[in-house]
């Protein structure tokens, strides 16, 4: 199973003063040889973390860089000029503190539809590959196929969230329901959001799961023990699911 490190709070530290570091091509090299395959970054539309600079900055060192955003005109511009491996289609909201749920593709409108349609082909084109970050729900998978998806990111904050509650086995059930689905129909599947050291054991012996993406556990770590060592403790939990 993949590990991709989100970079996020590394950049919002940056942010937060409008400083030169933390070097975010320190933070690659250090998670790459840490073990990650590949570089997450989340380019959100009030660019509270991530800035346009740091994207480029990282995509001109990283091995493999995966890019989550929002589907806008002005987002699906600046990834056909900034050519990640991958981009990962997300919802936002200004005001939310990170990324709430799946991406909504069931109850939208033709021209939303369509919108969304092509540009996943736009993307495509340019050898990107394209995922959706979606509910756990077989209608959206089967949505996220038809619209020409080539992954899905199933969303498993609903399950971290009711992590060591009543509710948690059927929202783990819910995530190897889709996770199995999805891959029968041929979509690679990645899941990611709220994982952390203690939740991550149960989501990475599900089936049919390629990668994990995980970030703001990660960072949180790593300022007590370093990153290296925080990407390291999540690295052998999931190979010890193997």
């Amino acid at each position: 199973m993949r590990l991709g490190v989100n970079l996020d709070h590394i950049a919002f530290i940056k942010k937060s003063r409008d400083t030169r570091y933390p070097n975010l091509s320190d933070a690659v090299h250090i998670s790459e040889n840490a073990g990650a395959d590949l570089i997450t970054i989340h380019l959100r539309e009030d660019r509270r973390h991530i800035q346009e600079s740091d994207a480029y900055e990282i995509r001109k060192c990283a091995k493999v860089v995966n890019l989550e955003m929002a589907n806008t005109f002005e987002m699906i511009k600046f990834a056909m000029d900034l050519k990640p491996d991958y981009v990962c289609l997300v919802p936002e909201k200004r005001e939310e503190k990170t990324t709430e749920g799946g991406l909504n593709v069931v109850n939208i409108n033709a021209a939303d539809q369509k919108f969304l349609k092509n540009n996943i082909e736009n993307l495509k084109s340019l050898n990107i590959k394209v995922s959706l970050f979606i509910n756990p729900d077989i209608q959206d998978i089967e949505q996220s196929k038809l619209l020409g998806a080539d992954i899905v990111e199933l969303h498993t904050g609903t399950y971290a969230n009711t992590f060591g509650t009543d509710a948690e086995e059927k929202e783990y059930e819910k995530l190897k329901i889709a996770a199995k689905y999805a891959d029968e129909i041929g979509l690679v599947v990645n899941a990611g959001h709220g994982l952390n050291y203690e939740n991550i054991g149960r989501i990475c012996k599900i089936q049919n799961l390629n990668e994990l993406n995980i970030g703001h556990s990660i960072i949180a770590d790593a300022v007590f023990i370093g990153l290296k060592d925080a990407i390291g403790k999540i690295i052998r939990i999931i190979n010890n699911c193997d």
